[in-house]
């Protein structure tokens, strides 16, 4: 699963980016531009979980495997509505079109030797400007798409009339500066949806990046709730994420040993650092559950979508052992630890269950699967 970090030029969606995957990327401000040679960042993150780290603990494997997420870092875009440039919007949202969902890093720091593309600093400006370009993105493509369909039309060539359809629908919404999240679509329309592959469709984090001076103050506790209310206004039953870095001490403290780490944390009041929750919430966003499974030695999470049935899940384990599907020994994580740790005991007290392909995996499972090729 891929999330895209990005949002206006200098936001410090590079710093972000440093601070989740431990890199040190070149963090220059860049009054206007990135270069056009720019290529994109890649790398991927182990998401945090204390269960896994239970479980190692107790079975002491040779290897310990979480479930992980890739990030993206690119281009910053920029207000066209301002003077900026659609080409470089173009690239950016060609990289967001391909990845499952959008970290908005929104600057909410200031600092007088990085620029702000707008000058002064208005973090709920930037977040309602960022999404009319996802608005404004998808509405170009949808229009060029019914063009074509009408033009193939008037060289008689067949209409795929189911698209053409939806292309409509979702014109009608988009001129009303509605995104695509915020609107009910049928499962055929979904399935067509899925290679469209519309910008403002895709689920949004936003991470406030704020200064040292605004950690845990009420001001950066209000901005939250009223971007939390703008997209509430929107639409009453979309739960967006808001989170709150300092992303220039987040990147400080992944170049630090645990304890300096955890000192310097307690210094500033901070429970855990922002990058681990950050972590979490993109998980979750994407609609994602970790199972467990003890196998030669290794602990390891499995990454599979809500609602996934048994059969589904032993696939992410081994093609053959989906294939010779039997059934699944299933017993939660919780039920697990109840029982001391101990396989044996959970079964004697009948929490060890036998459960077959159309299970549905629960998040934290423990999984034995039982087959035969």
């Amino acid at each position: 699963m891929k999330i895209a970090i990005t949002g206006f030029s200098n936001s410090g969606k590079t710093t972000v980016f440093n601070a989740l995957t431990g890199l040190n990327l070149d963090t220059t401000s860049y009054p206007t531009l990135l270069p056009a040679e720019a290529d994109p960042h890649f790398s991927v993150v182990k998401i945090p979980d204390k269960r896994v780290d239970k479980l190692s603990s107790i079975y002491k494997p040779k290897k310990t495997t979480y479930a992980t997420v890739e990030y993206i870092d690119y281009l910053g875009i920029t207000s066209v509505s301002s003077g900026g440039d659609p080409k470089q919007n173009s690239k950016v949202f060609n990289l967001i079109k391909d990845a499952d969902a959008v970290l908005h890093v929104v600057r909410a720091f200031e600092d007088e030797t990085v620029m702000h593309p707008s000058g002064n600093i208005d973090p709920l400006r930037d977040v309602r400007a960022f999404e009319t370009e996802l608005l404004l993105g998808d509405l170009e493509f949808v229009e060029k798409r019914i063009e074509r369909i009408k033009t193939a039309s008037k060289k008689g060539l067949k209409q795929d009339e189911p698209e053409r359809k939806l292309l409509l629908k979702c014109k009608e919404a988009l001129e009303k500066e509605v995104a695509l999240r915020n609107i009910s679509f049928t499962k055929e329309e979904k399935n067509i949806m899925f290679s469209l592959q519309f910008l403002s469709d895709k689920p949004v984090i936003i991470a406030l990046n704020i200064g040292e001076s605004d950690i845990n103050t009420d001001k950066i506790k209000n901005l939250q709730i009223e971007t939390g209310e703008y997209f509430k206004e929107r639409n009453k039953e979309y739960v967006l994420q808001v989170i709150t870095v300092c992303g220039k001490i987040e990147m400080e403290l992944v170049q630090l040993s645990p304890d300096e780490a955890k000192a310097f944390l307690d210094d500033l009041g901070i429970d855990e650092p922002a990058m681990l929750r950050l972590c979490r919430i993109s998980y979750n966003v994407l609609g994602l559950i970790s199972f467990f499974t003890v196998i030669k030695d290794e602990v390891r999470a499995w990454t599979i979508k809500k609602d996934t049935e048994a059969l589904k899940a032993a696939g992410k384990v081994h093609s053959d052992i989906e294939r010779g599907f039997i059934k699944a020994e299933v017993v939660s994580f919780d039920d697990f630890i109840s029982s001391d740790g101990d396989m044996a005991k959970a079964r004697e007290k009948g929490l060890l269950r036998l459960e077959g392909k159309t299970y549905i995996v629960k998040d934290g499972d423990i999984i034995n699967f039982k087959f035969n090729v």
